[in-house]
């Protein structure tokens, strides 16, 4: 029998279809697009301990911190001891796996970019209860062949939060309304809005150089590029052999850097003018089972895999960091990096040096 349907149903109808298929969209957007992703290994992992890097390299990363919970320094007289905990057992690793017996405790990374000013991303500091909660701490690293990692640093490299300068982590899908606009504005951006934070620090940093950001970017696909930073919270890693797979997205690009959970805030740079051109803020699975039942680096091939995002130097971010004073070019300024280094030095078998809660 022929049933006739009026207009008004029909559009009825057509907006609860419509409506079920948004909802189902919205309930998977946020797991899909917002979660922390972790990130990879692309071909071969170019993770160097600090001391395997060239000097020049040394000197950028004596500007990078790592961020901890304040629950996890101890003062100690003049100094602070970082609660850690064993890499291997905390993750259950194969015996297979780099820096094994190395501690983890930092939870982001980030890089000193003005006198007091550290750049990181905008979900390593969630908001300014966050911020004071958290310390950043320089000089969190394996700093000589066959040294175990400085768990315990001078009081003078570990700084406390003033205030968020500036913080961005883009729409977020909370509600409904909200998860169709994020779906509209990833669409139409090419991926997730900026995610950045801008620190300033309870006061000016001494015996560190604040790096400079690029002003002026034009990125481009196959610009060489390394991260300096803190995977997984382990001791300070340099890792270089990338490069830009895509620029189009609005506010990030995509890269092969060898990355992890922890990476999170790290300055991205150019390989050939030194400059600052991201910060990392999400990629690819970070590890998986293997075939022995423990756990193993997620590891592909240098061209797939899903990628490593790096948010842009946006104007909001480079408008609030203070340009340098006596600097009028930066990028003549800037000590080309030399990324050849001393042949790595095999993983040490010892136990680290480490504390616990």
């Amino acid at each position: 029998m022929l049933r006739i349907v009026s207009r008004e149903d029909y559009i009825m109808k057509e907006l609860f279809r419509v409506f079920l298929s948004l909802l189902l969209l919205s309930a998977a957007l946020p797991v899909l697009s917002f979660a922390d992703d972790g990130k990879s290994i692309y071909g071969d992992d170019d993770r160097l301990e600090y001391h395997q890097a060239s000097a020049d390299l040394q000197k950028l990363a004596d500007s990078v911190v790592s961020l901890w919970e304040s629950k996890n320094l101890t003062a100690s007289g003049s100094n602070f001891k970082l609660a850690t905990m064993n890499f291997g057992k905390a993750l259950k690793l194969c015996p297979t796996e780099k820096f094994l017996d190395q501690p983890i405790g930092a939870f982001c990374s980030g890089t000193l970019v003005g006198e007091d000013i550290i750049m990181t991303a905008g979900h390593c500091i969630t908001d300014e209860a966050k911020c004071k909660d958290t310390k950043f701490v320089f000089g969190y690293k394996v700093g000589k062949k066959d040294a175990t990692a400085t768990t315990t640093v001078p009081a003078g490299d570990v700084y406390g939060c003033k205030k968020i300068i500036k913080r961005n982590l883009g729409r977020q899908p909370t509600t409904f309304v909200n998860t169709i606009a994020v779906l509209i504005g990833n669409l139409i951006n090419g991926g997730p809005g900026p995610d950045y934070a801008l620190v300033q620090l309870d006061k000016k940093v001494s015996g560190h150089k604040a790096l400079p950001v690029n002003r002026k970017q034009k990125l481009v696909k196959d610009t060489k590029l390394f991260v300096i930073g803190h995977p997984v919270g382990l001791p300070l890693k340099v890792a270089g052999g990338a490069s830009i797979r895509d620029a189009s997205p609005k506010y990030f690009f995509m890269t092969d850097l060898d990355t992890f959970g922890g990476n999170s805030g790290s300055a991205v740079f150019n390989a050939k003018t030194n400059l600052i051109e991201g910060i990392l803020v999400r990629g690819g699975t970070d590890f998986v089972k293997g075939p022995a039942g423990c756990t193993v680096s997620y590891q592909v091939g240098q061209k797939e895999g899903k990628g490593e995002a790096v948010t842009k130097m946006l104007s909001s971010i480079v408008n609030n960091i203070p340009a340098p004073k006596t600097i009028k070019n930066e990028k003549a300024a800037a000590d080309v990096v030399d990324m050849k280094v001393d042949a790595p030095a095999p993983v040490d078998t010892e136990k680290t040096d480490v504390s616990f809660n």
